[in-house]
């Protein structure tokens, strides 16, 4: 029976992966229960285990701005731990990153081959994280980027407009981002048919087919709480100035899921009307 270790397995997506592999040979350490940044833990951890799926990271992206050492320590030097250590155990490691690995200036959604080009710390990190996952264990690790995640468990955006719905009137968001939301329970249960596949190890982009802006997202968030949609009003990133760069355009291709006779995921929109329709997200 296959093994695996879920690392960061108390945050969004650890809790999914947690739902998408019930039945299954899994432990589940959470970032109290394992310092990603200590190699010999994480040597001792991985012991034993066939699949090591890395949800850890270190996601304050303002703040990574001015403790960019401690993000590296855990985006990074994190990672390179968790690939040596799968290498040494013969495991195959899922190595979850990040749409900011890119600068966001593309107009077409990037391929999976597009040199990275970070201009945030927490970019940089993420970006450090997949070179050192691959220089420790190429032949066997999957880099999966995602982006926009929301669902049933933790901070994200579409909670934080729900929150906004029962206090305000109207909430602002941007149209000049643009990107992929996509539902953590989704990406948990793309990454276990990845590995359930037998894809070729490298970069698959785990992010809703379909694209929109936060305000698309918003007013989807509204709607599909029975909301009046209307409540959300248009602006532009001038309006919330923040540490570090956002990427403008977000939108990730998915060519490597075809490639490897896989479907990439479902439409945001679909994805997101489920989730409100299970539960994963509740209305004010």
């Amino acid at each position: 029976m296959t093994t695996y270790l879920i690392v960061g397995a108390g945050g969004m997506l650890g809790s999914d992966l947690q739902t998408a592999l019930a039945g299954r040979d899994v432990t589940a350490l959470t970032r109290a229960e394992l310092d990603v940044t200590d190699a010999e833990a994480v040597l001792a951890a991985v012991a034993g285990h066939d699949v090591v799926i890395n949800a850890s990271a270190y996601t304050k992206v303002d703040d990574a701005e001015t403790n960019e050492d401690l993000a590296y320590a855990v985006n990074a030097t994190g990672a390179g731990n968790l690939a040596t250590a799968a290498k040494a155990a013969g495991a195959t490691l899922v190595q979850v990153s990040t749409d900011y690995v890119f600068d966001g200036s593309a107009t077409t959604p990037y391929p999976e081959n597009t040199p990275v080009g970070p201009v945030s710390a927490y970019g940089r990190t993420k970006a450090a994280g997949e070179r050192l996952a691959l220089e420790a264990n190429a032949e066997n690790t999957y880099i999966v980027r995602t982006a926009w995640l929301y669902g049933q468990h933790g901070p994200n955006f579409a909670k934080t407009m729900l929150t906004l719905a029962g206090k305000l009137d109207e909430v602002s968001v941007v149209t000049d981002q643009v990107g992929q939301p996509t539902w953590t329970l989704d990406l948990a249960k793309q990454i276990v048919a990845l590995l359930d596949s037998d894809a070729p190890a490298g970069v698959y982009h785990g992010t809703a087919s379909g694209e929109g802006s936060w305000f698309d997202f918003a007013g989807a968030v509204f709607a599909g709480a029975g909301l009046d949609a209307a409540r959300v009003k248009p602006t532009d990133s001038s309006a919330f100035v923040r540490p570090a760069p956002r990427p403008a355009y977000s939108v990730l291709g998915h060519d490597a899921w075809s490639a490897a006779g896989l479907s990439p995921m479902r439409d945001w929109r679909t994805a997101l009307t489920e989730a409100f329709a299970t539960g994963a997200l509740t209305a004010p």
